[in-house]
């Protein structure tokens, strides 16, 4: 979900303290994968709405004093994939973010962590109704973002 390797290191570290400091609340009201799911899920998207908010006050500080130039754009290479997809893999990752946040989540738990949407629903705390639209949203979004994409490249 955050793209970086180093940084999903340390979030994974930060879940893991959470869960330590946190499991004697632990309720069992869902299996502990899906309490701990639900933590990483929160602070990926912690993690994501401040940098957003970071690029926001970048941006905003260009009109005030002068220009420090453009954030650098995080490249992602997925760890599991070949030299040769690395441009496509990124391609895929790029529009995954773009995604809104909830399709974002969704897709990523469903399409790359491989879960149950049961699971995802529990996670999300949302209906199986809303995690299979939200997935169907996610791939009908995807694919419009992926054949511009594509366009784009062939074009070039």
């Amino acid at each position: 979900m955050v793209q970086d390797r180093g940084t999903a290191e340390d979030i994974t570290q930060e879940v893991f303290v959470t869960v330590f400091r946190s499991v004697l609340s632990f309720n069992a009201q869902s299996s502990l994968s899906t309490w701990i799911y639900r933590i990483t899920v929160n602070k990926c998207l912690d993690h994501l709405r401040a940098k957003k908010r970071q690029k926001y006050n970048h941006f905003s500080q260009l009109f005030q004093r002068g220009d420090p130039g453009p954030p650098e754009k995080p490249t992602f290479d997925h760890p599991g994939i070949q030299m040769e997809r690395k441009e496509n893999a990124r391609y895929l990752f790029e529009a995954i973010s773009g995604l809104p946040e909830n399709q974002k989540t969704v897709f990523v738990l469903a399409h790359i962590e491989e879960l149950p949407q049961k699971e995802i629903a529990a996670i999300m705390d949302l209906s199986l109704k809303a995690v299979e639209s939200l997935l169907q949203r996610a791939k009908a979004n995807l694919r419009k973002k992926l054949s511009t994409i594509y366009d784009r490249r062939k074009s070039n």
